[in-house]
């Protein structure tokens, strides 16, 4: 049984291999690359002061390898879960095959074990490999960036890339077990796939880990944008600052406010200095004199690895509870 899983899943087995030795080819010359300028520019001019036009000559290398390695990270889970996942058992189901296997001494637990973990343990190792090589040449980028731990920038490396392709393969094969035909499983495997990825960052990954809620004194410096409703010095004040936290450079800001030093959101009325006359500096000098605070809930940068740990185990496990229901269909509801 196990060479004959072999032998149906080799072509996949070569296109993959082939193509991850290419793109570990281009990614160690360009990242070699990549480490050396970070080396030679970035090190030397943080002894020096202010590196900003050195970061941004950095992070503007190689930036078409860059947009390919945030796709490849997004998109191999999905083209597992839709090439390996869903036709591994609606194939077999579709065409009337399996019952072939079962006459010749295979028990069907068997049949469904050897693939499932044949080709499971194909889709960890792709997905390893390609978590480890593209975490290591977006290293030097990361040195120097300070948004890793946001939605945007979250899956661009580490390791969740194998909860996810985990994920998506189990999700592929529950499809094709239930749905029986591939076309349609497939389609179902990426519909799910990409709900569940869009709702992860946004409904679930915040509350992994409580965040930190932060109240600091409104500085001249936090003061980002001014409006006033009603317009000129007695209008209704409303002020957007950015939060000033303390170590929070590339810290996941869920949300700031503006309150009064009792707590409450309404500010007011604006100072006579933000009147229709009164420049923009006069005006923000008084707002910091009015005792204002701003309310901060963050997730810090530091948490980042944490995230991904968490975050990588409900994945896995969502796939070893889908697998255990494809296990249970295949001994009772398969005929």
């Amino acid at each position: 049984m196990t060479w004959l899983t072999w032998r149906q899943f080799r072509a996949q087995t070569a296109v993959t291999a082939a193509a991850l030795a290419v793109l570990a080819i281009v990614l160690l010359i360009t990242g070699l690359q990549l480490s050396h300028t970070f080396d030679t520019t970035v090190i030397g001019c943080r002894a020096r002061g202010d590196c900003t036009g050195v970061i941004n000559a950095l992070q503007r290398q190689d930036t078409a390898l860059q947009d390919l390695t945030r796709l490849l990270m997004y998109v191999v889970p999905a083209v597992i879960g839709l090439f390996w996942g869903a036709p591994l058992l609606a194939r077999e189901l579709e065409t009337g095959t399996y019952r072939l296997a079962w006459t010749q001494g295979v028990t069907r637990s068997r049949w469904f074990a050897v693939k499932l973990v044949l080709i499971g343990l194909a889709t960890v190792a792709t997905a390893g490999l390609l978590s480890l090589m593209v975490t290591w040449w977006w290293s030097p980028l990361e040195r120097v960036a300070t948004d890793r731990i946001t939605p945007g920038e979250f899956s661009q490396s580490g390791i969740v890339i194998i909860g996810y392709a985990a994920f998506a393969f189990a999700l592929g094969v529950t499809a094709g077990l239930l749905v029986r035909r591939t076309l349609p499983a497939m389609a179902i495997t990426l519909a799910i796939f990409v709900g569940v990825q869009l709702a992860m960052p946004f409904l679930i990954r915040p509350h992994l880990i409580t965040p930190v809620r932060t109240v600091s004194a409104l500085k001249v410096a936090n003061v980002k944008s001014v409006s006033i409703v009603g317009g000129g010095g007695g209008g209704t004040l409303s002020v957007g600052a950015a939060p000033n936290i303390p170590g929070s450079s590339g810290a996941w800001i869920y949300s700031e406010q503006v309150t009064t030093a009792s707590g409450s959101t309404d500010l007011g009325p604006a100072p006579a200095q933000c009147g229709p006359n009164s420049g923009y500096n006069a005006c923000q000098a008084a707002i910091a004199r009015m005792h204002l605070r701003v309310v901060a809930t963050y997730q810090p940068a530091s948490r980042y690895w944490a995230l991904q740990w968490y975050e990588t185990a409900i994945y896995l496990a969502a796939a070893l509870v889908l697998a255990g229901l494809c296990w249970w269909w295949v001994r009772r509801r398969v005929t």
